[in-house]
């Protein structure tokens, strides 16, 4: 499907904030991540209780993703994109001011918000330029992980000297990101498509259903990544020092992926993501049964972090270019509830699992699993990336 982009009379003006709003924005959720659960464990809350607490914004999270389609069609993308720099300011300063339970409870419900309003928002902005859906979301993924990397590490110094500093400098950092996002092209709300909608919903058209195993994909490997893999690798008598290396070269290929897809042709949008699933399935397979070795380990974790990092931004590029172009902003916020909801529900399952089977073949089953959906995707063949429209 082609269309003419919005003409920008700045576009200079318009990657820059796209490309700031996205780094300061980051950079307060990368301090978060560390800052909050930190100073709830030294405010006495144990670690059941850290976990609640995350499960509460992811909830939070894949609630309010439900509402952005509509939401989209009454106020402009960039207006998310603002109102989510807001959002995580007051989730970092609720708790700077005050570690009581309830003000733990409505910072993670605004940070889960504020989490879906940035993402829906900054991802249905920047498909709706210039630049192809895949170019455009891998420039975006390149800058917002600049400030993913950034803010944990920054967390971690100030958290040394003042657990409250951490939060006011995360709640000072993601307050900024409202500026640049002032500076963004304010393109009209959608509208819904006055003819030509197939019926049932854009989950039933196959690019689409492509575009959603990518990043339902993406969200169960991030979710394995952020809680099973570090408990496999302790298991294994691997220091904290080697988890936090292999970790780190599991989210560094996941970057490199992330960007380096944009290079995908036309046409092979769809292979690109089966190879990916398969790579990000295998790999957590793979590290279940290497975790006592930590080369193999890194190996396994760096194929299956580059293929998570291409499903990053195949599967809401994917998505974004089947559809009609009032129809994109419903379609980036459809692919970002089935990550949301990977995230929630794939730590729960395995859970489940941990029940019955050992953890490692629990894991080892989940990154099976995992690579399934790889020839549902080949099917969505209509999810190939146009070139850009040039006028």
């Amino acid at each position: 499907m082609r269309e003419r982009p919005f003409p920008s009379r700045r576009p200079r003006l318009d990657a820059t904030g796209s490309g700031l709003s996205a780094l300061l924005f980051c950079a307060g959720l990368g301090l978060a991540t560390v800052a909050l659960p930190l100073v709830a464990l030294l405010s006495g809350y144990s670690g059941v209780a850290v976990g609640i607490f995350a499960s509460v914004s992811a909830v939070s999270q894949m609630g309010v993703r439900f509402f952005l389609a509509a939401a989209m069609r009454r106020w402009s993308d960039r207006s998310l994109v603002a109102v989510a720099g807001l959002l995580l300011a007051a989730s970092n300063g609720l708790v700077a001011l005050s570690t009581e339970l309830v003000p733990f409870l409505v910072a993670e419900l605004l940070q889960g918000a504020a989490r879906a309003c940035f993402w829906t928002g900054a991802q249905t902005h920047v498909v709706r330029g210039r630049l192809t859906a895949v170019r455009a979301l891998a420039n975006l993924n390149l800058t917002s992980s600049l400030g993913i990397l950034a803010g944990p590490a920054a967390a971690g110094v100030l958290i040394d000297h003042d657990p409250d500093l951490a939060l006011w400098v995360a709640a000072v950092v993601s307050l900024l990101s409202f500026v640049p996002a002032m500076a963004l092209d304010r393109l009209p709300p959608f509208t819904l498509p006055s003819e030509g909608r197939p019926r049932g919903g854009l989950r039933h058209r196959p690019a689409v259903r492509a575009g959603l195993l990518a990043s339902g994909c993406e969200g169960s490997w991030r979710a394995l990544l952020n809680s099973y893999v570090p408990v496999i690798l302790d298991a294994a008598r691997q220091s904290s020092s080697v988890i936090g290396i292999l970790i780190s070269a599991a989210n560094a290929a996941s970057i490199v992926s992330s960007v380096a897809v944009a290079r995908v042709r036309s046409g092979r949008a769809s292979l690109a993501v089966s190879l990916s699933i398969v790579a990000a399935g295998a790999g957590i397979a793979a590290l279940a049964v290497t975790a006592e070795h930590a080369v193999p380990a890194a190996i396994a974790l760096a194929v299956s972090g580059l293929g998570a990092g291409a499903l990053q931004t195949m599967g809401p590029a994917m998505a974004a270019t089947a559809v009609d172009p009032q129809e994109k902003g419903e379609a980036i916020a459809v692919t970002g509830t089935v990550r949301a909801a990977a995230l929630l529900v794939v730590p729960l399952a395995v859970a489940g699992m941990v029940s019955v089977i050992p953890l490692v073949a629990a894991v080892t089953l989940s990154g099976g699993l995992l690579a399934v959906p790889a020839a549902a995707a080949l099917r969505g063949r209509g999810g190939t990336e146009p070139r850009a429209a040039t006028g």
